[in-house]
């Protein structure tokens, strides 16, 4: 496809308007291996700032990074039986090395808590050695059969922390407070809401005691699971044998937790914000805040405005405010583009600022502004540059938040509703439905296979309605449980 082809609108096909943006902006590639992804240098710039924004977080909050083996041996998944039946669909093995069959099967990582347990078993032998607080930010390997690019792919890139503590209140407070890193990230940082709340038992993750998430709504209208908190409870330690002696001189079985977040936060990045430009980034994840545009007819007036937008970058680059990173500006100096296919280029590419330099500009020291996220065109003195861009930048992020958070609002649906009107809702504009259910597996499993649609979460108590439905959505039954209803990604 051409650069300069419109994008399929979000109206008119969502998903076709997903996969080309995501291959137009320069996020992302397919690999000649099947279900595996390229990522870009615009993409994985964007995965960068994440991981450091996370890796910050963690460390602020006691834990420390490692790193465990790729390969796991195959008698490890089996050890946890939950554990081995929800992942070993999933699973690719190795069954040579070296030209010979292997004595024991490899599986190439779909997660790591059997081998990082096994490993938590030697170190751990008294309470004093506890709380261990590791994160690892590794690849794993998961044999999708359906893959799209960022949102399920069978090879990708996460984070995964996992602990161990002595009792299952100090891992309960843990599998919590990770959520709540994880939410203040997305909101904080990639300016997308979330409501957190718990897994039923059917979407729990596989071998935990209890499951927490975070879901985000895409503008489709569909939910995204954009980051889990598994509490683990005692399986994995009962496993490997992962004990302690206690402060009463008790044997024990450790406590483990398990979090994770992985680049299907680009995805949910590129469809909570996008448009049908291209992509609108937060400008606290995009590798370039600011392109400056140098514009010329004559050869000297090209020398100049070049050397202007190099001499503002630089300026921009090297000075930080105290409470404000250094602004990441790029310079478009190509010659053999015109200003507007330049001006294209970016936009698609979701840069929160654009500054056009002309000679003009130059003589009245100043330059053209545009903010990606509302179009606006002002000018703005380069004197002022320093002082009024982090202001502008800070506001657009919030603003961002703010406008997914009123989409979210929008398309949450809280009133009392028959299930005949959650099946419209579902085949047509879908949303996020808060519903009263009976807590029965089987009225879950019915709702999923009529209408495709899963409960996302039982919400935490900040997020529910004012007035707890009473009756379940689907059986009339006395609700056990408000859970809120999507289909999902």
């Amino acid at each position: 496809m051409s650069d300069d082809k419109k994008l399929t609108t979000r109206a008119e096909n969502f998903s076709d308007w997903y996969n080309e943006l995501v291959l137009r902006s320069e996020l992302a590639d397919y690999s000649p291996v099947r279900g595996c992804m390229v990522i870009r240098p615009h993409g994985y710039g964007i995965w960068e700032r994440m991981q450091r924004a996370l890796d910050d977080m963690f460390k602020a909050t006691g834990h420390v990074n490692a790193y465990f083996p790729l390969f796991i041996p195959e008698s490890f998944l089996s050890k946890e039986a939950e554990h081995v039946e929800g992942f070993a669909p999933e699973c690719a093995v190795v069954t040579m090395g070296g030209g010979k069959q292997l004595e024991e099967r490899l599986v190439v990582r779909p997660t790591s808590e059997t081998i990082i347990y096994s490993m938590f078993a030697k170190w751990v032998q008294s309470y004093r050695d506890l709380p261990l607080l590791y994160n690892q930010w590794a690849n794993v390997v998961r044999w999708e059969m359906r893959t799209r690019l960022f949102l399920r792919t069978m090879e990708f890139l996460w984070q995964e922390g996992h602990t161990a503590h002595a009792s299952h209140d100090e891992a309960e407070a843990e599998t919590r407070r990770m959520l709540g890193v994880y939410r203040e990230f997305m909101e904080g940082y990639m300016a997308m809401p979330v409501i957190t709340g718990q897994k039923t038992d059917s979407e729990k993750f596989a071998g935990a005691l209890r499951t927490y998430a975070c879901e985000a709504l895409m503008q489709d209208n569909k939910a995204l699971q954009a980051g889990t908190s598994h509490n683990l409870g005692q399986n994995f330690a009962k496993a490997f044998d992962l004990t302690f002696q206690s402060e009463a001189g008790q044997q024990e079985y450790a406590w483990n937790t398990s979090w994770g977040v992985s680049t299907r936060m680009i995805g949910g990045l590129v469809m909570t914000h996008g448009d049908d430009a291209g992509l609108r980034l937060p400008p606290k994840l995009t590798p370039i805040q600011m392109v400056i545009v140098p514009i010329w007819k004559t050869d000297e007036e090209r020398d100049a405005t070049i050397q202007a937008a190099k001499r503002i970058a630089d300026e921009l680059g090297s000075f930080k405010r105290p409470d404000h990173e250094r602004i990441r500006c790029h310079v478009d100096d190509r010659v053999s583009i015109k200003p507007g296919a330049k001006y294209y280029h970016w936009e698609l590419r979701g840069i929160p600022l654009r500054m056009e330099i002309g000679p003009r500009d130059l003589a009245q020291e100043s330059g053209m502004l545009v903010r990606r996220d509302t179009r606006e065109k002002r000018p703005i003195a380069m004197a002022a540059l320093r002082e009024e861009l982090p202001i502008i930048l800070d506001q657009i992020q919030a603003e961002m938040l703010a406008a997914a958070r009123a989409r979210l609002e929008a398309n949450s649906i809280r009133e009392p509703m028959s299930y005949e009107k959650f099946k419209e809702i579902m085949e047509g504009p879908g949303a996020f439905v808060y519903a009263g259910w009976n807590g029965d597996p089987a009225v879950e499993a019915r709702v999923k296979e009529e209408t495709k649609a899963t409960i996302r979460c039982i919400p935490d108590p900040e997020f529910r309605s004012p007035v707890a439905p009473t009756a379940c959505m689907v059986t009339g039954e006395p609700a056990k449980y408000e859970v809120l209803w999507a289909r999902s990604y």
